[in-house]
């Protein structure tokens, strides 16, 4: 890809198709040896800037060790502590073994850095639908793309067939869903409790029912100063479990501040999402955040997202009844969660 330097001459959307039809994505530039910043990957200086004071902050540390027992009281409240406080938290002890963990990143890291060639066939933008490599999901609506490609998939109702992974990962994907799984649900019963409800309540409701991974790579950057590997944004699901490696990029907008969240090794970062926060009544609250890249080293994460928004529905969702009153009226409408969450980002709906 060619780097425009009169911004007269520059047609974006010429770019981006140019990029797409690629179909090597971000690292395809990186691997081209490309020294600068695209004009379609730069993004406002207000939103790339970084706290330099904040550099550092203790998220809150859960361990789910004796979630079934004598310890399920104390987790409860740590959660519900968590949630409403800070809309985060990170799980340790959480049931899913480190190796397996370790085994999913490698697999991840393994399908982004193989050939260019092998990734195409997986190419195409309908990641709900199947097993899909690609950069930027909204590429062809944002202001602008971002520094990170992935390699995503439907994980339930219909999850794809086994045959149609890549090999590289094809393993340790399946393995790794179905620990994300299990941990989903036992999330759900305590967020459930945490709210005062049946333990089942969550569940009942089908918010464990359709999840997605997606596998993401950001490889190293020329200027990272100009761009960023996610921009700033709220999920639009339930909860998302994220796994990280150890490389750092990962912030949360706390008071104002961006704040990195230090990698913790054999953890997941546990997110509350906007679909929680509608049927919460903003008891919990969707948590801002962002990723930053930089010059030296790729990045690798792997998102699992309990998500009503990531497949198409016409499923009403209002906050739940035992969680509004007189004195805490609902506020939100009855409404499918895409118009949920298109409100909550200031969409028109």
């Amino acid at each position: 890809m060619a780097t425009i330097t009169n911004i007269s001459e520059y047609d974006r959307k010429t770019e981006i198709k140019a990029f797409d039809d690629s179909k090597a994505g971000v690292k395809g530039l990186v691997d081209a040896g490309l020294t600068k910043v695209p004009l379609m990957f730069i993004h406002p200086p207000d939103d790339t800037k970084s706290d330099t004071a904040v550099s550092e902050f203790r998220a809150p540390l859960i361990d789910l060790a004796g979630v079934h027992d004598n310890r399920r009281p104390k987790i409860i409240d740590q959660v519900r502590e968590a949630c409403e406080n800070l809309g985060f938290f990170v799980a340790v002890n959480h049931g899913i073994p480190a190796s397996v963990l370790e085994d999913m990143i490698d697999g991840i890291s393994r399908f982004h850095e193989q050939d260019a060639q092998m990734k195409k066939e997986f190419y195409s933008r309908k990641f709900a639908e199947k097993v899909s490599f690609l950069s930027n999901f909204n590429l062809y609506r944002s202001p602008a793309a971002t520094w990170r490609d992935s390699l995503c998939w439907p994980a339930a109702p219909n999850p794809p067939n086994p045959t149609e992974f890549p090999a590289v990962c094809r393993d340790i994907a399946i393995e790794y869903s179905k620990g994300v799984k299990r941990l989903g649900y036992t999330l759900l019963e305590l967020m459930s409790e945490a709210l005062g409800l049946d333990a089942n309540h969550l569940k009942d409701m089908e918010c464990g029912e359709k999840y997605f991974h997606g596998g993401h790579y950001y490889p190293p950057c020329p200027e990272p100063e100009l761009t960023l590997g996610v921009e700033r944004h709220s999920d639009s699901c339930f909860l998302t479990l994220l796994l990280q490696d150890q490389v750092s990029g990962f912030q949360v907008f706390h008071h104002n501040h961006w704040i990195d969240v230090v990698p913790h090794p054999g953890a997941l970062l546990i997110i509350v999402g906007l679909s929680l926060q509608v049927i919460t009544n903003d008891r919990f609250k969707g948590l801002e955040h962002r990723v930053l890249v930089n010059r030296v080293r790729s990045r690798v994460s792997v998102t699992s997202g309990f998500c009503p928004t990531f497949f198409a529905s016409s499923k009403l969702y209002s906050p739940i009844k035992e969680l509004v009153s007189e004195e805490n009226p609902p506020k939100y409408e009855e409404a499918t969660m895409a118009d949920h969450v298109a409100y909550l980002r200031g969409e028109r709906v």
